[in-house]
Order: structure tokens, then C-alpha cells, then sequence
């Protein structure tokens, strides 16, 4: 068997690992970028990390608005005052299908405590998106962001690093806290709690 010459194998061998990059999980894309802004980090969707910001340390939140995906206006300066959870996902990952139900319940529980949640659908077709929602009972809204512009205006001050990516904001519209990848009810609620708490 001859063999394939140098630039052939290179072009094969680049191929493979873009392949590889593709499959290796919910990586983000755009958001999930190794650079300065991640802290040198690149997770995928199985990853897990929180991340707490003392008062003081807290970057302020992108004063984002759009279209959610059943059609609305939202601007999520509109929630100043409230505890706001923003939940970065989209109805092609599997760690955010797992975290959606638990999400759906907080977002019912914590309604009455002044704590808003909002999601911000990444790179999806609103039809999907709201099959994902009824499936899986997610009662707030989300903003449609099949672009990745409202994620990326995230990117200067604390990244969503993946998907699924969710930032919790204080009421004066700092963000408190972050998780990278999927969240659970327990871990979750006691995030809220702490943020609301100080």
C-alpha cells in the first residue's frame, strides 16, 4: 500500500481532531473559549464548578434585553431588585436536560422570595427550545440567543465558560455567583441562599 503523502495525512489528522473537539461534550463554543476571560479554562457540559464573589468583588451584570422564545420582549434590567438565577442552556445538551426539572421547581419555589430566573437559549430554533421547556416544566422565560451575542456580552466580566453555565445576580444586578455545568436542586438552592443572605 503506497502511502498518503504529508499534506494529505496533515489534512486528515486536522479533521480528526476537530471531530474529536466536536464530540467531546457541551463545550460552549463561542463561550467556551480558552482565553484570559475563562482563567485558562475550557469546560465541557459533565464539568462542575461554583464559584462564590464576596461583596465588593462582584463584576456588574450586562444590561442585556431581546426576544424570548415564545415571542416577548424581556430586558433583564427590568429585574433590578430582585435576586435574579440565569441559566445558560439550549435543548441540544444533555447536561441541561438533566438540571431543567430541578431549575423548573426552585424557579416555582423561590418566585415568592423575590428570586427571578431567566434563561438565556444558546444556538437553538425557537420550536425546539419550547418543546424543551414544556417537556421538562420550565414555567420562566428565555431569551432566544441562537448567535451567542447575549452570551457573549457575558464574556468581559464572569464567563459562562459552558453549557450548562448558571450565574446567579444579586439585587443590585451584580453577579454573585456561577456555576459551570449542571446544576442539582440542593446545590443550587444553597448558592440562592447564600447570595440572598448578604
Amino acid at each position: 500500500m503506497s502511502r498518503l503523502p504529508v499534506f494529505v495525512r496533515s489534512a486528515l489528522g486536522a479533521a480528526f481532531l476537530a471531530l474529536a473537539a466536536v464530540t467531546a461534550g457541551c463545550d460552549g463554543g463561542a463561550i467556551g473559549a480558552n482565553d484570559p476571560q475563562s482563567s485558562g479554562q475550557s469546560f465541557v457540559g459533565s464539568s462542575y464548578a461554583s464559584t462564590f464573589y464576596s461583596i465588593g468583588h462582584r463584576p456588574g451584570a450586562p444590561s442585556v434585553s431581546g426576544t424570548t422564545v415564545t415571542g416577548k420582549q424581556l430586558n433583564l434590567a427590568s429585574y433590578r431588585g430582585d435576586t435574579v438565577v440565569l441559566n445558560f442552556w439550549g435543548s441540544w445538551c444533555a447536561p441541561c436536560r438533566s438540571e431543567a426539572p430541578a431549575l423548573g421547581t426552585l424557579a416555582r419555589q423561590l418566585s415568592a422570595d423575590g428570586v427571578r430566573f431567566v434563561g438565556i437559549d444558546i444556538r437553538d430554533e425557537p420550536a425546539s427550545a419550547l418543546a424543551f421547556m414544556q417537556t421538562f416544566g420550565v414555567g420562566y422565560p428565555s431569551l432566544n440567543d441562537p448567535s451567542d451575542e447575549i452570551a457573549l456580552a457575558f464574556r468581559s466580566t464572569v464567563p459562562p465558560a459552558a453549557i450548562p453555565t448558571t450565574l446567579v445576580i444579586d439585587r443590585d444586578g451584580r453577579i454573585a455567583a456561577r456555576i459551570v455545568g449542571g446544576a442539582t436542586y440542593t446545590q443550587l438552592k444553597s448558592l440562592i441562599s447564600r447570595v440572598t443572605q448578604t
